[in-house]
C-alpha cells in the first residue's frame, strides 16, 4: 500500500500539515516573507547548475562499468530523473527513471544499472562523510561517545559495501541456473570493470562530496535569508542527515520527512523549528521547480538529439 502514489502524496500532505499545525502560523508566514523575490530564480539557477556535477559523476560511473554513453545522453537521462524525483517515492525513484531513459542507448545495460547503483551508494556515503566532517567540527553536534558511534557506523557501512562487492566478484556463478548465471556474468563483468578503475571511483566520490557540500552552502545561504545565524559547519552536519532521511520511500520525493528531520537536528543548536522548517520549505520549492525545469531541459535535449539524428540521416548517401 505504501508504494501507491496516493499514499505517498497523502503522507507528504499529512507530515507537512502536522508541521504547519504544530508550528505558529504567524511566525512561519513571517519567516517565509523574509525571502526576497530575487532569491527564488538565483537559488533555482544555482541548483540546476550544481546538478551538472551530478551528470558528470553519474556518467563517469556508468561508463566505468561499460555503459559507453555520451554526455548529452547522460544529461538528458539525468534531468529526466530529476523530473521523476518530483513525482516518485523518496529520491531513489528518479534513479529508476534515469536508468530507464538511458537503457536503450547503453552498450552494457548491466553496466548502466550497476553504475547507477554505485552512484547512489556513493552519494549516501558522501553525505555521511560530509555529516561526519560537520560532526567533528561541531562541538555540540555529538558528545564524544556518540561521535565514536557515528564514525563507527560509517566505518561499518564502508566495510559492508566492500564485502558485498567482494562477494559479487567471488560468487560461484557456474553452480547457478543458466538464466541467472548469464545475468550474473554480465553483472560481474560490470563490477570488475568498475573495480578495475579506482581512479573513476575516487573521482566520482569527490564529485559527489563537492555536489553535496555545494548544496549545503546553498541551504546555508537560504537559512541566512530566513534568519538562521549559525556557522556553516553546523549545516554540514545537519543537512546531509536530513537528506538521508528523505530516502525513506514513505512520502512523495521525501517531502515533509526532510523538514521534520531538519527541525529536530537543528534543535540542539538553538535554531527554532519555525526557521528550520521554513528554510526546508523554501528549498523544497527550489527542488520542485528544479525537477520541472529538469523535465523541460531533458525534453529540449531529446528534441535536439532527434533532430540531429534525422539531419544526419538525410545527409547520408542513398544505397
Amino acid at each position: 500500500m505504501w508504494r501507491h502514489p496516493a499514499f505517498r502524496i497523502g503522507g507528504s500532505a499529512v507530515i507537512l500539515a502536522l508541521l504547519l499545525i504544530v508550528l505558529p502560523f504567524a511566525e512561519m508566514k513571517a519567516a517565509l516573507q523574509r525571502v526576497p523575490l530575487f532569491v527564488w530564480p538565483v537559488a533555482l539557477g544555482v541548483y540546476m547548475a550544481l546538478h551538472m556535477i551530478g551528470v558528470a559523476k553519474w556518467r563517469l560511473l556508468i561508463n566505468a562499468a561499460g555503459a559507453a554513453l555520451p554526455f548529452t545522453t547522460c544529461a538528458r537521462a539525468y534531468y529526466w530523473g530529476l523530473f521523476g524525483n518530483t513525482f516518485l517515492p523518496s529520491i531513489v525513484g528518479g534513479d529508476v527513471v534515469k536508468a530507464g531513459v538511458a537503457m536503450s542507448a547503453a552498450r552494457s545495460k548491466s553496466g548502466l544499472v550497476l553504475g547507477s547503483l554505485v552512484d547512489r551508494l556513493l552519494d549516501i556515503v558522501g553525505m555521511a562523510a560530509v555529516a561526519g566532517i560537520g560532526a567533528v567540527l561541531s562541538p555540540r553536534a555529538l558528545d564524544p561517545q556518540s561521535r565514536r558511534i557515528f564514525l563507527g557506523l560509517g566505518a561499518l557501512l564502508a566495510i559492508a559495501a566492500a564485502g558485498v562487492a567482494i562477494g559479487v566478484v567471488l560468487l560461484p556463478v557456474s553452480r547457478l541456473p543458466f538464466r541467472l548465471r548469464r545475468r550474473l556474468v554480465q553483472i560481474r563483468q560490470a563490477v570488475r570493470a568498475t573495480a578495475g578503475n579506482p581512479h573513476a571511483l575516487a573521482a566520482a566520490f569527490l564529485l559527489g562530496m563537492m555536489l553535496q557540500s555545494s548544496l549545503v552552502v546553498l541551504n546555508y545561504w537560504l537559512g541566512i535569508v530566513i534568519g538562521i545565524s549559525i556557522p556553516l559547519y553546523v549545516w554540514l552536519f545537519v543537512w546531509p542527515l536530513a537528506k538521508i532521511s528523505g530516502l525513506l520511500p514513505v512520502t512523495q520525493g521525501g517531502i515533509g520527512v526532510r523538514e521534520a528531520a531538519q527541525a529536530a537536528l537543528f534543535a540542539p543548536f538553538g535554531v527554532s523549528a519555525v526557521k528550520a522548517v521554513a528554510t526546508g520549505l523554501v528549498f523544497e520549492v527550489v527542488i520542485i521547480a528544479g525537477g520541472l525545469s529538469g523535465g523541460a531541459l531533458a525534453w529540449i535535449l531529446g528534441r535536439r538529439s532527434g533532430a540531429a539524428i534525422r539531419l544526419e540521416g538525410q545527409k547520408a548517401p542513398a544505397r
